[in-house]
């Protein structure tokens, strides 16, 4: 029987941060394109735009908006753990890094979206 364990490097804490840094930049620039076609309707079709808009007041999508929200600051905090690291010395904060820049971004996402529910 074949056994498909994880390489030790990607047991690390570090590996699930470089994960999550790729897949939350990777998300975040598939949702760019749509995000300039929705401004752009705001410029051609304002009907159309104020359909989309009743349309984000559902619960799935503003769930969906916490995703983006918390996908954003995991990038972000996760690009100022990376420039953090090139600029200081290798130690075992790190661990502690990574862990700060997922709890800031979830809660951040958190905060948005109580913000959202709160005036949707």
């Amino acid at each position: 029987m074949i056994s498909y364990s994880l390489a030790p490097h990607r047991r690390n804490l570090l590996w699930s941060a470089f994960l999550i840094h790729r897949l939350s930049g990777l998300c975040l620039a598939l949702f760019l394109p749509l995000h300039f076609w929705v401004l752009s309707r705001a410029l051609h079709d304002p009907a159309a735009l104020e359909g989309f808009l009743k349309w984000t007041d559902l619960w799935y999508v503003k769930l969906g908006e916490y995703l983006l929200v918390f996908l954003l600051g995991a990038h972000f905090f996760g690009g100022l753990r990376l420039m953090a690291f090139e600029a200081l010395p290798w130690s075992n904060r790190q661990k502690t890094f990574a862990a700060l820049a997922f709890a800031l971004s979830f809660i951040s996402a958190t905060l948005f979206l109580f913000s959202a529910v709160q005036y949707g």
